[in-house]
């Protein structure tokens, strides 16, 4: 009894006959069904087939589109924007970035024509148009997260993005050191600042550099969302609408923090935004308002000229991990997505290397001793004869 056929995997394709010495491949590439005939032998059919279905299986494309089927870049980038108009803060940067630098770079380009080596190209101009790598990496992050939903949609086989070789990134690296930023680094000096500013701008600083509130949370902040009695703030909205990351949190009201909130609450009555507007149509106290005021009370008190957000939001995260906070906590206070991002500020924990750590290798490396170390080797000096000699 002759043995039956065993059927291949699912995703390897087929090769099938359609008249004589004619013979088909199928395979599925970016969701879609793809097939190509012309082949004279099954084998030859079947070489063809195994080659395409490999460059499938390792992001690359198994067969050239025709070109009357692939999409400009441009249309698909445009859409893009506008469906994250509806749920992204950024949208209006995005699009701004889109029709500035990459537009005149892919907008006329096909869906499949760019590849790494284009996306090298376009990286080294705008380095040589003086942008900085920081600048320039959040241009290529665009163009990723552009291909990661074109992708998802079955419209893109792969993200040429995530094939960029690792010489290529070292060019986009970030050329800022967030662990170097200032900070406001003593608690008086804290103090100087609140008590030189005026209200309600104080408030302001207070929320920032006491609880580590973002700037538009800070401004946007109602006074029903914060709980005197159970000591929580439900930070839910914002100067521009939704959060950063679109998810509410619940941060605590430090004892710090606690006085100046109870005392302003009495004093204003508890309505309307914690932080009042500043100007007579109403309007939110912007941001710009802010640091000119932080900026005056500096010269005054003849501090370091650093900016808002150096002095409320990252003063708040050193000083609460130099007082040996948790990270873990300090993530969820801040809103960050990952405990990578709050790890930035692990570099100022005084306890990272305390003093009983100095010595743990006890050796005297200096002529003439010869202690020796936990490592169980003593330090070698000269004979006495070879120090004659050399004297």
């Amino acid at each position: 009894m002759a043995r039956k056929r065993r059927r291949k995997p699912h995703g390897q394709g087929c090769a099938y006959k359609r008249g004589k010495d004619n013979w088909w491949i199928a395979w599925r590439e970016g969701g879609k069904r793809r097939t190509k005939g012309g082949y004279p032998t099954e084998e030859e059919a079947n070489d063809v087939l195994a080659r395409i279905t490999a460059d499938v299986r390792a992001g690359r494309d198994g067969m050239p589109v025709a070109a009357k089927d692939v999409p400009e870049l441009g249309g698909l980038a445009e859409a893009w924007i506008a469906r994250r108009e509806l749920t992204h803060r950024s949208a209006d940067e995005d699009r701004w970035r889109w029709h500035k630098h990459l537009s005149p770079w892919f907008g006329k380009r096909l869906l499949t024509e760019i590849d790494p080596a284009l996306l090298r190209e376009f990286i080294e101009a705008k380095l040589a148009e003086k942008l900085s790598s920081s600048t320039v990496r959040l241009l290529v992050l665009e163009m990723s997260g552009l291909y990661s939903d074109l992708v998802e949609r079955g419209l893109a086989p792969h993200n040429p993005v995530r094939l960029l070789p690792r010489s290529t990134r070292r060019l986009i690296r970030a050329a800022h050191d967030p662990r170097t930023t200032p900070f406001v680094e003593r608690l008086v000096d804290m103090k100087r600042i609140y008590l030189a500013l005026e209200e309600p701008v104080n408030i302001a600083y207070a929320l920032g550099s006491l609880d580590g509130l973002r700037t538009d949370e800070v401004l946007g902040l109602p006074w029903e969302h914060v709980d005197l009695a159970t000591r929580r703030i439900h930070v839910r909205v914002t100067t521009k609408g939704p959060l950063k990351d679109d998810e509410s949190r619940v941060v605590p009201i430090l004892d710090a923090l606690y006085p100046v909130l109870t005392a302003w609450r009495l004093k204003t009555g508890g309505i309307g935004t914690v932080v009042p507007p500043m100007r007579k149509d109403g309007a939110f106290c912007d941001a710009h308002t802010l640091r000119a005021h932080l900026k005056t009370a500096q010269e005054k008190l003849k501090l370091p000229t650093i900016t808002w957000y150096q002095a409320t939001r990252h003063t708040f995260a050193s000083q609460w991990v130099m007082g040996g906070g948790s990270i873990e906590k300090l993530k969820e206070i801040l809103g960050h997505s990952t405990v990578q991002v709050t790890e930035r500020y692990a570099h100022l924990k005084t306890d990272l290397f305390p003093t009983k750590d100095l010595g743990t290798i006890a050796v005297d490396l200096r002529p003439g001793s010869t202690k020796t170390g936990k490592i169980g080797y003593a330090v070698v000096t000269a004979p006495a004869s070879r120090k004659k000699k050399a004297a």
